[in-house]
């Protein structure tokens, strides 16, 4: 098993890595049968239009394609208020008999400070250049700490331990999609032009906490002064003024496209969908990890990748559907 592929936020399965069940274990999106009827009364409805993506501020990552800051046309579209939880992920397990990716390969990748000393004693396995990222067997979106934990303290949470993969399958069965990036952006800035954040320029405007992200020193001391170590639950803190919910921080969100440094500067600008192939998809909005020290990517325009069979404690999704 190879894990010494970093990537700055979260951690990625390598190509050499092998399902430990039969292939077929994993359910694939045509299998899941005929879409739901969406409820499209429960999810925001976001009006679309010109505004302005991406930044050239300097606490951004050029590397990342953060920038430069160009004008993008979005048509109209639905999305949900919040990531989808714990709870909403087990009704679509129990409908379907899903099996998400990190069930099939045995393990996940799960923060160190999370796992017990049972688990730990186990674990053989650490990330080489991000070794706060440990290999562990069992660990799954039910089970997000290892075999000895559960969710059932944690419903309302952001579900966690899914693939880009497993997000797709989900989306199918409820009869919505993924976010394009363009989308996902547009709909965080809330309204507002070139903010930092959802709600503004300062991170904690009058010494509130806005979002849940990392306090302390990183990796290994977190003063949760936020109120959370790890994931919160989905309706924690104001939402934006379009009226989503953890935009920033809690945990990273899957996009539709494959992920790319420039493509968002010379490909369309009319409801961009990404390039047409590629290695990694797009994840936004940053983690309960980030933190100023080291990951700073919890601000509206950072972006992060990951391959679409990874899975990670501080990665989930948040659906959208089209206006019609």
């Amino acid at each position: 098993m190879e894990t010494n592929k970093p990537t700055c936020c979260s951690a990625s399965r390598a190509s050499s890595d092998q399902p430990s069940a039969h292939p077929e274990a994993i359910m694939s999106v045509e299998t899941l049968g005929t879409a739901r009827q969406i409820d499209k009364d429960g999810m925001i409805f976001i009006p679309g239009g010109k505004f302005l993506m991406g930044t050239d501020d300097r606490e951004g990552f050029p590397a990342d394609g953060e920038g430069p800051v160009r004008e993008i046309n979005i048509k109209p579209f639905y999305v949900d208020a919040c990531a989808v939880t714990n709870a909403e992920f087990n009704q679509f397990v129990d409908a379907t008999n899903y099996q998400t990716e990190a069930e099939s390969f045995g393990w996940s990748f799960v923060f160190h400070l999370f796992v017990s000393e049972a688990t730990a004693a186990q674990v053989q396995n650490k990330v080489q250049q991000t070794p706060w990222w440990w290999v562990v067997e069992g660990a799954d979106w039910l089970h997000p700490e290892g075999p000895d934990s559960h969710v059932e303290d944690r419903w309302d949470h952001p579900v966690i331990h899914v693939s880009w993969s497993d997000a797709m399958a989900y989306c199918k069965w409820a009869g919505k999609r993924l976010l394009t990036e363009a989308e996902w952006e547009f709909a965080a800035r809330g309204g507002l032009t070139q903010k930092r954040y959802p709600w503004g320029d300062e991170l904690k405007p009058g010494g509130k906490h806005m979002c849940n992200i990392w306090q302390g020193k990183f990796p290994d001391k977190n003063n949760q002064s936020d109120g959370y170590a790890g994931t919160a639950p989905v309706k924690a803190f104001e939402p934006n003024a379009f009226g989503l919910y953890n935009v920033a921080g809690n945990v990273w969100e899957w996009c539709s496209d494959w992920f790319s440094p420039n493509y968002h500067v010379k490909g369309s600008k009319d409801n961009p969908v990404g390039p047409p192939s590629g290695d990694t998809r797009v994840l936004r909005g940053g983690s309960y990890l980030c933190h100023r020290s080291y990951c700073n990517r919890y601000r509206v325009a950072a972006r992060s990748k990951n391959t679409p069979d990874s899975s990670t404690g501080n990665i989930g999704f948040r659906c959208a559907a089209d206006a019609k």
